[in-house]
């Protein structure tokens, strides 16, 4: 028996396991009657204990007609009678959700002419994927019509039909399933075919909001909040937005501007910054090629132009390098040459770099890590080595 349609609003029931199987470590029992709302419809199930032990899961085992199937954290028997409790707390927040989901659907229809094309309610930003083309004025407009009806704060009734009755109620759309049709009806709003929980009263499932929105297979994704889940992501964003504010000595309602005016001014520094390092690795490149006339060099230089100065000398004809350069708590280094070297830089990698715990690797160029105490002796192997070499 599906407690959780006639008794939406409990939280609290007794029944007895009707049967109860493991498997592995996983255990399941079906109960005579249950409060725990299975996985359907794009709303997530209901959580909580029975007798005690966690429940982790609960699906039907076939739509609308099935078990309900529990997983559980321990065993439970056959016949056995049990208590069962339900996360309140989650289970009316899926409830605001479920209902804002039906506020919304029948606002875009009344608003675009949208249908509904797929929902997913598992988690506190919701979607509802319709079958029109973005719209920002549309998206508003469904917004403002969907919080109406929570304004209005209409009753929300279900009730059971038999499919020969279906001409009888004008439906939403058509329903995925045969027989006794579980209606749920928002007074002089919506009807539509759901087997879902749902708040009482319209005005429980607001605010509304839609969060973004996005073209998505041809039609339009929209993302929303409903209920407290929104009230509490309002209060988290008006918070952060009052901390930046005192920050910025602004309203929080004028934070465009100084925000606008720091990201322009971050722009500028950044340009101007990148041009300095640019200049920077230009000197630092030729006064190594002054001081190493063979073109066989070795320098520690700083990290900031590190990639930079490596890159200008690659390019260099002659030129074998290596660069290190003191990044925080390690060494990186860069080991290059120009193709017109013969050396091989594996090997070089392999006799200087290898040993000290380096890390890293490629062709003409090969860029990695070392330890930070690493940096001074990679240079001495480094000049050790060609000398060795020669």
């Amino acid at each position: 028996m599906r407690l959780y349609w006639e008794q939406p609003y409990a939280s609290e029931f007794a029944a007895k396991v009707v049967r109860a199987w493991s498997e592995g470590d996983k255990h399941y029992a079906v109960l005579d009657q249950t409060l725990f709302y299975p996985t359907a419809g794009g709303q997530a199930c209901d959580t909580g204990t029975l007798n005690n032990i966690a429940v982790l899961d609960v699906r039907e085992d076939g739509k609308a007609t099935g078990d309900i199937i529990h997983t559980l954290t321990s065993p439970l028997q056959p016949g056995q009678r049990v208590q069962g409790c339900l996360d309140w707390a989650g289970r009316y927040r899926r409830m605001q959700r479920h209902t804002a989901e039906h506020i919304l659907a029948q606002a875009f229809w009344r608003a675009a002419g949208w249908a509904t094309l797929a929902v997913n309610m598992g988690s506190p930003v919701c979607t509802i994927d319709f079958s029109g083309e973005p719209d920002e004025t549309l998206i508003r407009q469904g917004e403002a019509l969907a919080n109406w009806a929570v304004y209005a704060n209409t009753p929300v009734k279900t009730y059971l039909i038999s499919d020969s009755e279906l001409g009888n109620y004008p439906l939403r759309r058509a329903p995925k399933v045969a027989g006794q049709i579980r209606v749920v009806e928002i007074e002089n709003w919506d009807m539509v075919a759901c087997g879902g929980t749902h708040v009482a009263h319209t005005g429980e499932a607001g605010p509304i909001k839609i969060v973004k929105y996005e073209r998505y297979k041809g039609g339009t994704r929209v993302y929303f909040m409903a209920g407290w889940e929104a009230l509490e992501t309002f209060s988290a964003e008006h918070a952060l937005l009052s901390r930046l504010g005192e920050k910025f000595s602004s309203g929080i309602l004028e934070l465009e501007k100084p925000i606008g005016n720091m990201r322009d001014e971050w722009y500028k520094v950044r340009a101007e910054n990148a041009a300095l390092k640019d200049e920077l690795a230009e000197r630092i490149m030729r006064e190594l090629l002054t001081e190493f006339p063979s073109l066989t060099i070795w320098a520690q230089v700083p990290n900031a132009v590190l990639d930079m100065v490596g890159k200008r000398l690659a390019e260099w004809p002659g030129v074998l390098a290596l660069l290190v350069a003191q990044a925080e708590d390690k060494t990186r280094y860069v080991l290059l040459k120009h193709s017109s070297r013969s050396e091989d830089l594996q090997v070089i990698w392999d006799e200087v770099l290898k040993p000290l715990g380096a890390k890293g690797g490629g062709a003409l160029v090969k860029l990695g890590v070392l330890p930070l105490a690493a940096l001074h002796p990679a240079l001495d192997a480094y000049k050790k080595y060609l000398t060795i070499s020669r």
